[in-house]
């Protein structure tokens, strides 16, 4: 490949920042409030911190299975936006309306009553009874006031979605802004008891949280509906709930595996976090420290697997191959490039990081979580490099090759890999970790050959 043509112009550049940054500012900015969140409740206390890390593991497959159910959809809405067929965004649209909401009621029930036993599989450490039950005390707390923001969780990810895919992604931003806003201030009252407000701990992080949700959506929404001369979709997209058969029949074909996909790899991350669990209550803080602060850095690559989505997948939907694969190839070289470049600088602040919590009832955390920091930073090209690989086989209707790619890989590979060392050795929680994380290079070689192949290359909403 000519190595020119792996970096565009500026007017290139202009235009991928035009549609990459909002998501980054608003993905960075969450993550940021997350990493906020993750501190002041660990100045609470270790056992605190580590109940809602447990528990947002949980919610992760919730969320996800939401994710992937609006991108199976989503892969039609940039297509149909792509060749200015505003119908066929809408009918989109209402298809994610009836898998969210069945989604919605499956968590709900799943996490209401199998909560408790879910969160007593993270557990484990001889001689720490009393921290292990106060563990799962603070979890079950935060969970059942986190189950009352799922529906405008998927409310506003339904819409924010379709905007995106129709190009407006400033909007989801906006809102993104001010519901962190809203909830770092409600943190900050809630958790502690400030400015005459009721001291509710772990409960007051799960409030604030819900409370910034429903601002959220109420904003994505409320934009939407104000402005349907600029989303069309949203004219008459509740006078009539019909889906044409033949569009819900592809949908389901190519949105199933993404959903699927997307719901077992949840779950396997959080059965790989339950087999990281078995060195210690020590390595599982380590590890919600070091996860927390490095999904900040993340978002680079993560958005630009969305910008991938967004950008290539108009281009396929207007029939532009030769320009879509240029394209793709420049927007993962900058993904790249981009993450080397703060992988180099998470690895350095790595150790500054775990000196904002309060661990002083567990002396090992810090330098266990400076030395997991640093094998994320080491990985984060390697991550980049797959997530953008793995959103290009999306954006062109490759759900079985991305479904295979991504979460069997993590079933049938990573996950046992992880079991037999964390049950059978007695590697430490570093190590460990990062012999889980190299087997991505495996992933990325098979990306590497599939994406050069270029069996992505497909206009999936033609004759739809």
């Amino acid at each position: 490949m000519n190595i020119k043509r792996l970096f565009g112009d500026k007017n290139f550049y202009a235009m991928v920042l035009g549609v990459a940054v909002p998501i980054v500012i608003q993905n960075g900015i969450t993550n940021f409030v997350s990493l906020l969140d993750n501190i002041m409740v660990g100045r609470v206390g270790t056992e605190q911190m580590t109940g809602i890390a447990i528990v947002n593991q949980l919610l992760l497959v919730f969320n996800l299975a939401i994710f992937g159910a609006i991108s199976g959809a989503g892969i039609f809405g940039a297509q149909f936006y792509g060749c200015k067929d505003n119908k066929g965004v809408q009918h989109t649209f209402r298809f994610k309306l009836y898998i969210c909401l069945l989604l919605l009621l499956l968590g709900i029930l799943l996490l209401l009553f199998q909560g408790d036993n879910l969160i007593l599989l993270y557990l484990h450490g001889e001689g720490q009874d009393v921290e292990l039950e106060a563990t799962l005390g603070y979890g079950k707390q935060y969970l059942l006031v986190m189950l009352t923001g799922l529906l405008p969780f998927a409310v506003e990810e339904i819409y924010a979605s379709t905007l995106r895919e129709c190009g407006e992604t400033k909007i989801p931003m906006v809102a993104g802004v001010a519901a962190v806003c809203v909830n770092l201030v409600l943190n900050y009252l809630l958790i502690f008891g400030k400015l005459g407000f009721p001291m509710l701990g772990v409960a007051g992080a799960a409030v604030a949280t819900v409370i910034s949700r429903y601002v959220q959506a109420l904003i994505v929404i409320f934009w939407t509906h104000t402005h349907a001369a600029q989303m069309p979709f949203i004219r008459g997209a509740y006078r009539e709930l019909k889906v044409p058969v033949n569009l819900a029949g592809k949908i389901i074909c190519k949105g199933t595996p993404l959903m699927i996909n997307e719901i077992l790899w949840a779950a396997g991350m959080a059965v790989l976090n339950q087999c990281y669990s078995m060195r210690g209550l020590e390595a599982l803080a380590a590890l919600n420290i070091s996860t927390t602060i490095s999904n900040l850095f993340n978002v680079v690559f993560m958005s630009m697997g969305s910008a991938i989505a967004i950008i290539v997948g108009q281009l396929l939907g207007a029939g532009k191959m030769e320009e879509a694969k240029e394209t793709d190839a420049r927007l993962i070289t900058f993904a790249v490039l981009s993450c080397l470049g703060f992988g180099a600088v998470l690895f350095l602040l790595a150790p500054m990081f775990p000196k904002f919590y309060d661990t002083s009832g567990f002396p090992q955390v810090p330098a266990l979580a400076a030395s997991l920091l640093r094998v994320a930073a080491c990985c984060m090209p390697i991550w980049a490099f797959m997530h953008t690989t793995y959103f290009t086989l999306r954006t062109g209707g490759k759900t079985i090759v991305t479904f295979l790619f991504d979460s069997v890989f993590l079933w049938c590979v990573t996950t046992p890999f992880a079991f037999v060392l964390s049950r059978f050795t007695n590697l430490p929680i570093v190590p460990l970790y990062l012999s889980c994380q190299l087997l991505d290079l495996i992933k990325c070689t098979i990306g590497f050959i599939l994406v050069k192949k270029g069996v992505w290359l497909n206009n999936i909403v033609e004759n739809t």
